[in-house]
């Protein structure tokens, strides 16, 4: 049987927490800033949970994550 590939695209933008849940940082940072408040600035900072419905797919694009 052979390895299993890992999503490398999957791989730079999420990672499974301890308990399985999968985090990824929020889109919208990286250009056209000067549109947005700075309270849509602060809390783009911020890690996000993905939907639980959203793991099964991660998890089958990280079988080793």
């Amino acid at each position: 049987m052979p390895k299993m590939k890992t999503h490398k695209g999957t791989k730079a933008r999420v990672k499974l927490t301890g308990r399985g849940k999968a985090k990824a940082m929020r889109t919208g940072k990286r250009h056209i800033n000067y549109k947005m408040s700075g309270k849509q600035i602060r809390q783009g900072r911020t890690a996000l949970i993905l939907a639980d419905t959203e793991v099964p797919r991660i998890k089958a694009l990280l079988p080793y994550g």
